[in-house]
């Protein structure tokens, strides 16, 4: 675990320096520093370590993880294409209860389709690596939900650095981490419970983004004071329903003893 950390930490430094003497035009359509270029680090960070012990076969089966859907049962794919955007209306409709002025949601199908593709390409670079190669001996050791949040806090220290050069204040830099750091659970949820499919997490993180970007205008009126509570209480929920342990036993799953006939009975 260390190595890769350590290696990802170290693959982004050239990204941090990009993004300190380059800044994107006025009129780019996404609105991040091009520190966020280090996003292709972890796929990079495992793909050297993986063929370093397994050799190119195990860069292969790496990436078969990443585009593999067979694993996903049709159910979940409830959750990892409809829960994020479903927080991201929630916390829109609280800022319309608050009397703040805010632009309507406009959706062109075009640029969702766009974004998406976008999206989707970055999330194989980053949870090939975080989910992907060093999830699974985190939550061996820790739980998943421990593993998770521990995850998560190194998620944030990654995005340090593109977070004070996109100009946030610490309060917004704290309240979008916290969230980084729920939205870490319910990646891990989903990934458990799909017989860990990377896609399904790739998915998820996907919709996240994706639903970032189409808050009006182009992600500008995102407050991640109200989001990142409302992420996190759903993954409290999550956790506590499925169990920090594993995030993947449903507390009320009925057992499979209530399932058996009882004596006397056919």
């Amino acid at each position: 675990m260390i190595r890769f950390f350590v290696l990802v930490f170290a693959l982004a430094v050239p990204f941090w320096l990009l993004g300190a003497v380059l800044t994107p035009p006025d009129d780019f359509p996404i609105k991040l520093p091009l520190t966020a270029l280090q996003l292709v680090c972890p796929f990079v960070a495992a793909a050297i370590l993986v063929y370093r012990d397994e050799g190119v076969a195990g860069i292969a089966s790496l990436l078969k993880r990443v585009v593999s859907y067979r694993r996903i049962g049709p159910i979940w794919y409830v959750p990892i294409i409809f829960l994020m955007p479903a927080i991201y209306l929630l916390t829109y409709t609280v800022q319309r209860m608050l009397g703040r002025s805010l632009p309507d949601w406009q959706i062109q199908p075009v640029a969702v389709v766009t974004l998406f593709i976008v999206f989707f390409i970055a999330a194989v670079a980053e949870e090939s690596g975080w989910t992907g190669y060093v999830f699974d001996p985190m939550q061996a050791r820790w739980g998943a939900a421990l593993a998770a949040i521990v995850l998560g806090v190194v998620w944030a220290l990654f995005h340090l650095v593109a977070d004070l050069q996109g100009d946030h204040d610490l309060a917004w830099i704290g309240w979008q981490r916290l969230g980084g750091c729920a939205l870490r659970i319910l990646i891990a949820w989903v990934y458990n419970n799909t017989g860990k499919s990377v896609l399904a997490a790739v998915l998820l993180h996907t919709v996240d983004n994706l639903s970032w970007q189409l808050t009006p205008v182009g992600g500008s009126h995102y407050d991640p004071a109200l989001n990142a509570p409302v992420t996190a209480a759903v993954a409290v929920i999550v956790t506590f329903l499925w169990g920090p342990r594993t995030l993947a036993r449903y507390r009320y799953a009925r057992s499979s003893a209530n399932e058996v006939s009882r004596p006397g009975h056919r």
